[in-house]
This record gives structure tokens, C-alpha cells and sequence, in this order.
């Protein structure tokens, strides 16, 4: 008797902590753990598309073209094709726009370059080089009329002389830039003003890198460049005849990175 009691009285005892023990176990139910993984991703998923879309409507946009598409640097020219020429169908300061529109583009600045068709059979018609603007300016105004440029740089290589146009510092060598703004529209200013930011930033980085601004007006000069289209269009003399690829190369960066600040730091 005494033995059936005790079984009994473990067996309810079991039974009272049961529920007990139920409860302290972990739940592995696999329906609470997707549901547990399957909103906090939701939240993140929609959160990177909100983001995304945000940069996509406040970036940037530049426009490189060539007014003198030819123009050429000795040493890159003798180097690439054993001739010293200042104008060349390959070997020209494109290459260095389209360096440019790379490195403009990794910093998140959507860059187009215009595309001329016949910007080659017009050179090869003989116009005059101060003619070249009037001939490309149908181009620009069609590519500004179908989408804005918080940039526009007309790119050229200067002709003047490898002691005017290079520099040292910390040890590198360096193409100098000048910006042409042409005084004969009105609204010139904004022209200038754009091109002195981006002057001031590239000195920041590389003191001596630019050169005094060129201001044109009067008999003998075109006047305008084509800057009376954009307030954002600037001309940049980009090195000289005389600088090497490396120089060039290194002022890309400089130009690049200057814009970009520029650029980001405009509403």
C-alpha cells in the first residue's frame, strides 16, 4: 500500500511540472523565427530604395566637349607615334576628356561627352580656328535644349610654351590650367563666377596649379567662346604644348576632384 501511494504521488508530481517545464523549453517553431527574420529585412530593403532614389534626383551632371577637338601635346604625339606634332587625329586633348569624364563619374557626377559627327570634315574644310566656335555651337545648344549640366567645360590645350604651363610640387609634376572667360554677353559673371570656384579648389590642392584667368574682349577675339549659352559653361586651357602625359594625367585628377567639390557643395 504504502509502495502504490508513493507511485501515485510521483506521478502527480510530474504532471504539476509539465507546464512547467513546456514553458522553459526555447520555442523552435520555424514560422516564428521567418516571421522574426522577415520584417526587419522588409524595413532595410525599403529604406535602400528610399535612399537610392533620393541620389539619383539630386545628382549632378556635367558636359565635356572640344571646340578644337585636334589639338595635341609634343611628347605625348612623339612618344605615341614617334612624330612632335600639335595636332593630331588620336593623340589629342580628348583623350584627356574622356580621363576626365572617368574620373568625374567614380566621384558620382554623371558626365556626358558630346559627340560631333562632323567636327573632323569640318577641320578638314580649312575654316579658320576662331571659326570653330561658331561651327560647334549648334551642337551644344541642341545637347543643353534636351538636358540640363550643372557643368559645362569646353576643353583645349593652350599654345604656349612648357615653362608657362608646368609645375613642381611635393615632388610631382604637374600641366597648369587657365580658365578663358569671354566678356561680349551680359551675363559673363556667372561664367566667371564658376570658373573661379573650381581655380579655388584646385589651388587648394595643388598651390600654383592654375593660372590668372584670361578675360577676352575687343577686335581679334571671338568674344563669347559660346559661353553666352550656359551660366555653367566654362573654357579650360588644359596644359601646354609642351607637357608630358604624366603631367596631364596628374591635373586630371586635380581638375576632377576640384569639380566634384565644387559640384557637391552647390544646391
Amino acid at each position: 500500500m504504502k509502495k502504490t501511494l508513493q507511485v501515485w504521488s510521483t506521478f502527480i508530481f510530474i504532471l504539476f511540472l509539465f507546464p512547467i517545464i513546456l514553458n522553459l523549453l526555447p520555442n523552435k517553431s520555424p514560422t516564428s523565427k521567418a516571421t522574426m527574420m522577415k520584417e526587419p529585412l522588409r524595413i532595410v530593403y525599403a529604406s535602400n530604395v528610399f535612399e537610392e532614389e533620393v541620389a539619383e534626383e539630386n545628382k549632378k551632371k556635367a558636359l565635356l566637349y572640344f571646340t578644337h577637338n585636334h589639338e595635341a601635346f609634343e611628347p605625348v604625339t612623339k612618344e605615341k607615334s614617334g612624330k612632335v606634332v600639335v595636332s593630331h587625329q588620336t593623340e589629342n586633348i580628348t583623350k584627356f576628356g574622356e580621363k576626365l569624364q572617368t574620373q568625374l563619374t567614380a566621384n558620382n557626377i554623371e558626365t556626358k561627352i558630346l559627340e560631333v559627327d562632323n567636327m573632323k570634315e569640318l577641320n578638314k574644310q580649312g575654316k579658320k580656328f576662331s571659326q570653330a566656335y561658331h561651327s560647334i555651337r549648334p551642337f551644344v545648344t541642341n545637347q543643353i535644349e534636351e538636358e540640363d549640366y550643372d557643368l559645362i567645360i569646353d576643353m583645349h590645350r593652350d599654345s604656349i610654351g612648357r615653362d608657362k604651363t608646368t609645375i613642381n610640387y611635393e615632388g610631382k609634376s604637374y600641366a597648369k590650367v587657365a580658365f578663358v572667360v569671354g566678356l561680349e554677353h551680359p551675363n559673363y559673371k556667372q561664367n566667371e563666377e564658376k570658373a573661379v570656384k573650381i581655380k579655388a579648389e584646385m589651388e587648394k590642392q595643388v598651390p600654383g596649379i592654375t593660372r590668372a584667368i584670361i578675360r577676352k574682349s575687343g577686335p581679334g577675339v571671338d568674344g563669347k567662346y559660346n559661353q553666352d549659352l550656359h551660366p555653367n559653361l566654362i573654357l579650360v586651357e588644359f596644359g601646354g604644348i609642351g607637357n608630358t602625359e604624366a603631367e596631364l594625367n596628374q591635373t586630371v585628377a586635380v581638375l576632377g576632384e576640384a569639380a566634384t567639390k565644387v559640384l557637391k557643395a552647390e544646391k
